[in-house]
C-alpha cells in the first residue's frame, strides 16, 4: 500500500526533514473539506493524546 511506504519512509527521515513534509502537508489540507468531528471521536483523540503525554512524561522522569 503506497500510503504506508510513504509513512514508513516519513518515519525514517532526521526530524527537521519530517517537520518540513508535516508542515507541507498541513499547508495542503487547509483547503479539503473535513466533515466535523463528533463528540465521541474528539473525547477518543483527547484521551488518546492525554495517554501518550502521560507516557512520554513518565519517560523523561
Amino acid at each position: 500500500m503506497l500510503a504506508q511506504e510513504l509513512l514508513n519512509t516519513f518515519d525514517q527521515l532526521p526530524h527537521p526533514e519530517q517537520l518540513k513534509i508535516a508542515t507541507e502537508i498541513l499547508r495542503r489540507l487547509m483547503d479539503f473539506d473535513f466533515p466535523p468531528l463528533t463528540d465521541e471521536e474528539l473525547v477518543l483523540n483527547a484521551e488518546a493524546l492525554f495517554l501518550t503525554l502521560d507516557e512520554e512524561e513518565a519517560g523523561n522522569e
